[in-house]
């Protein structure tokens, strides 16, 4: 009888650690993800920040804060900014097993010359984890 006992415990733990895990949405502060890309004629680089994901099977939704470079040549008269300044976008990635594709988004500040705004871009990179 101690036989049939244990070999049924082994068979139901069996079962039950065999199921698949569903679809999970977390939270994060970092995933590893590295990007680069295009907006408003330069580039960045980031790696992606605090942000919300949804995961199911090979494919990772995430929604959060994009810490930049952003690298763009100052054209304006005078004294010039830096070609490469720190800057916080936030964005949309899509993580398809480890090719990550991202649409940021930055915000200009207003100058004298133009109005402060939104700028979307496009950015393609690699996920570590």
């Amino acid at each position: 009888m101690k036989k049939i006992m244990y070999a049924a415990g082994i068979l139901i733990s069996g079962l039950c650690f065999s199921q698949e895990s569903g679809p999970k949405v977390k939270a994060s502060f970092f995933d590893g993800i590295v990007v680069a890309g295009y907006v408003d004629h330069g580039a960045f680089i980031n790696f992606t920040g605090p942000n919300v994901n949804f995961s199911h099977k090979g494919l990772k939704l995430i929604a959060g804060m994009l810490p930049s470079l952003r690298i763009k040549e100052d054209r304006s008269p005078g004294t010039k900014n830096s070609p490469v300044t720190p800057n916080l976008g936030a964005g949309l990635t899509v993580v398809y097993k480890k090719i990550a594709l991202q649409i940021p988004v930055y915000y200009n500040t207003k100058t004298a010359a133009e109005n402060g705004t939104w700028k979307a871009g496009i950015g393609l990179g690699y996920s570590f984890r």
